[in-house]
């Protein structure tokens, strides 16, 4: 969502109507804008370019005499990489840094199969996967392997190949990777994954898609599942 140009919440040359109430209902929402700015090494002129605001507007907000809306607070988080939350000044639950061995349980696609291996909700998603051998690999539209499907999607992925000889396109070329090999690459290169060994491939997968679920990877198939079996 993007916000729209400066119009301003209401009538009069500061938008003043309601800006008092907005004040008083949102206190901590003019210093955090600030804090975050100078963190993040911006003049007020350039932020504001980034939040497609003008620099009059973004210095209201920052001083309180002006209510941001919400598509305007969540335009401000992605410019500072922050979150609505953080905007409000509240206090993020702190996530566990560890995930435990035998803890979330396996969830299954097409016969591909993932364990969690990273926390959630973050900009990074890891996950350790079993590529299933190509004669058992679930079939995708036109009957083929859905390791065979082309993906193009936003975003970053890197893989290292645990066990297994795992085959990966890359736009026009093919890569035969060995266990202990690794890739890092742009999702926006035409890509597919598929394992090239009998008894498929294990592997470390992590991805910036953080609203993909597993349906949305350019992994396995188009539905999931959750197990209760551990690798």
């Amino acid at each position: 969502m993007t916000p729209g140009p400066d119009t301003g919440p209401g009538p009069g040359p500061e938008g003043a109507a309601g800006t008092d109430e907005a004040a008083d209902e949102l206190p901590a929402v003019a210093p955090q804008l600030r804090e975050l700015r100078r963190r993040a090494g911006l003049t007020l002129e350039a932020a504001a370019a980034r939040a497609r605001l003008s620099p009059a507007h973004l210095s209201r907000l920052e001083t309180g005499r002006r209510q941001p809306s919400l598509p305007l607070l969540l335009g401000l988080a992605r410019t500072y990489g922050t979150t609505v939350s953080e905007l409000l000044g509240e206090s993020p639950a702190v996530a566990d840094p560890i995930v435990r061995a035998g803890g979330p349980g396996a969830r299954e696609a097409d016969g591909w199969t993932y364990w969690q291996a990273g926390g959630s909700g973050r900009g990074m998603q890891a996950l350790r996967v079993h590529v299933p051998p190509p004669a058992t690999a679930g079939r995708g539209p036109r009957g083929r392997g859905q390791g065979e499907l082309i993906r193009v999607h936003p975003g970053e992925e890197w893989l290292y190949v645990l066990d297994g000889r795992l085959r990966l396109h890359l736009g026009e070329v093919e890569h035969l990777l060995e266990p202990g090999d690794s890739a890092h690459f742009d999702s926006l290169t035409p890509h597919r994954i598929g394992a090239a060994s009998t008894g498929g491939a294990d592997l470390l997968f992590v991805h910036t898609l953080l609203q993909s679920s597993l349906a949305g990877l350019c992994l396995g198939g188009t539905t999931t599942h959750t197990t209760t079996h551990h690798r």
